[in-house]
Order: structure tokens, then sequence, then C-alpha cells
């Protein structure tokens, strides 16, 4: 089977370590009943008929059963009597990529027994069994005390998504100004890897509360420390949320900014384009007008130089002046017209 690991755990020592699963609950039945006795079972990837088969060992609400064996849920914590059933998601963020990978462990929390389900190969739950062995006075509050290290874990976890976040928020904020093309694309990717986070994220404030909230019945000293503990995590949970909302209106506000800059590079494309044609059109205008301007005598000049035999004022003695005048005359009067114009 998929058993990461499987012990009796006694006054927060590990005692006994089962051969199989189906010793485990006999050997946790033979534990002493006067020293605070449980057993811890890691799973990671189970089948579905594992799963089925440690549900009908420890009598597992056939609900929560469900949610493990299809996955794919929201975090969440469910009471089926004396049974927990808590989802939760840690995350991993791939920076060359810009992913936020996230996970999903389920835990059962019985009397006497938690089985921790993991999805995915993240978190690495032998640390944190390693870090409460090595805490016996932490691991003998029993089965709560598991589900409180096993939180802390997965929201310390957060702060390096959050870091890998920050880093990429930043550059972002460096390739709008310097107007990289690409930009939005890069804007709209983050933005849903945030809200994935978010997602994962935000349910746990609700879920730790419920659970102090649960502890609280109990009203022993053990569980007054650990509601502290679980204060602790808490904390860094909001902190965590705050900074994801924080990310995600920073997108917002930066896919707003980008577009402005974008709208006014165009204007100024535009502009400087607007400004190029209407220079252009003003040399037109010049050289179109001095074409005029030069082209009226040009045509006296070409009409009287054919030299023909026949034509009007050839034998008129002041025809060469007349036309000189003409000539000049026209060059005059269309260079008035067109400096008055603008055109000149």
């Amino acid at each position: 089977m998929s058993v990461v690991d499987n012990a009796i755990y006694i006054d927060g020592h590990r005692a006994v370590v089962p051969d199989s699963l189906d010793n485990t609950f006999e050997e946790l039945r033979a534990c002493p009943t006067g020293g605070h006795s449980f057993c811890w079972i890691g799973l990671l990837r189970p089948s579905k008929d594992e799963i089925r088969a440690v549900a009908h060992e420890f009598e597992l609400h056939p609900l929560a059963v469900e949610d493990t064996v299809s996955a794919h849920q929201r975090p969440k914590l469910e009471r089926y009597g004396d049974l927990l059933f808590v989802v939760l998601r840690p995350a991993r963020y791939v920076d060359p990529v810009e992913v936020v990978e996230l996970g999903e462990v389920h835990l059962f929390i019985g009397p006497n027994f938690v089985i921790t389900v993991r999805h995915a190969a993240e978190p690495d739950l032998g640390r944190v069994r390693r870090r409460l062995e090595s805490d016996p006075d932490l691991l003998d509050n029993g089965p709560h005390a598991v589900l409180y290290a096993v939180l802390d874990e997965i929201v310390d976890g957060y702060a390096p998504v959050l870091d890998g976040l920050q880093n990429d928020v930043d550059e972002i904020q460096v390739q709008v100004f310097d107007g990289d093309p690409h930009v939005s694309k890069r804007v709209y990717q983050l933005t849903r890897e945030v809200i994935e986070f978010q997602r994962a994220v935000e349910p746990l404030g609700d879920l730790l509360a419920e659970l102090r909230a649960l502890l609280q019945e109990r009203a022993s000293d053990a569980d007054l420390e650990l509601r502290r503990a679980l204060r602790d995590v808490a904390d860094h949970a909001t902190r965590a949320r705050e900074r994801i909302e924080a990310f995600r209106d920073l997108l917002a506000n930066i896919l707003t900014v980008n577009a402005t800059l974008v709208a006014q590079r165009q204007n100024e494309e535009m502009a400087r384009l607007t400004e190029a044609g209407y220079l252009q059109n003003e040399q037109v205008k010049r050289i179109s007008s001095w074409a005029a301007i030069l082209f009226a005598p040009t045509l006296v000049a070409s009409v009287y130089g054919m030299n023909f035999d026949h034509m009007p004022e050839l034998g008129w003695q002041l025809g060469y002046p007349f036309a000189l005048l003409l000539m000049v005359l026209l060059g005059v009067s269309l260079y008035v017209i067109f400096k008055r114009r603008g055109w000149l």
C-alpha cells in the first residue's frame, strides 16, 4: 500500500510501529488505557480501494471518504460526530514558469487516530512528524497536535510563494514603464495564479476560527496551548491572505496603468504622424505654388515660341515687351494669391 509511515504514539513518544494497517487497529486497542495513545497513518496518493479499506477499518464517514476519493476539494473543516475531516491546499511557486502549484492534503482526526492523505509529493509531512517526535510535550496533546503541526507547516510554506509573487510583480512594474509589449500577457497569467492561490488561502480564516472554537469547547490545559499556537498560525494565514489581496489589486492597477500608457503612446504616435503629415502638406503646397508661378510665364513663352507664320501680334512692335510684361504680371499675381492663402 501507499503507506509513508504508520506508528502508534503513547504519551508523546513513538511506541509501536505496526507491520501492516491490518494490525494498527488491534495494536491501538491493546495500548494501555492510562496514557495518551493514538496512531498516525500517512498515505501518499492512495488508490480508491486503499482509501476505502482504511475507511472501513476506522469507520470513517462516507461523505468524507467520498471527498478524499474524488479529491480536488477546497480547504474546509467538517465535523462528523467525533471525527474531523480537514482539507488543506499546500502551495509551491515554480518561479521559472511563474506557476503556483497547489497540492492537496486530507486529514481524518479521530479521538485516537490521525490519517493523513496526500495527493501530491508536497508538503513533506515526514518533516512534520520528525518535528513532533522531537517535542513529546506537544505530541502528547494527541491528534489535534498533529493537525496543528500540519497547518503550521502548510501556512509557513506560503511565505516563499508570496516572496516569489512579490518578485514577479516588481519585475512587471518595471516592464510596464519600459514599454514592454508582452507585459499584458504576463499580467494576465500572474493574475490567474494569484486567484488560484487566493482560493487556497482564503478559507483558512474560517477553518482556523472553527478549529479554535472546537478546542475551546474541550477546555483542557493542553487544548489551551493548542489554541494559542493556532492563533499564531491564524495570524500568518491572515497576513498571507492580505498580501494576496494586495497582489491582486496591484496587478489590476498595473493592467489599468499599462492600458493607459499604451493609449498614451498610441496618441503620441498619432500626433507625430499627424504633424509629419501637416509638414508634408505644407511642403507640397509650397512646391505646387512655385510650380504654378513658373508654369504661367512658361505657357506664354511656349505659345509665342511656336514660330507659326500666322499668329496674333507677330508684327506688333510692342509684342515682345508686352509678352515679357504679361509673364511677369502672371507670376506676380500668382505669387500674391498664394502668399495671401499661406501657401508661400
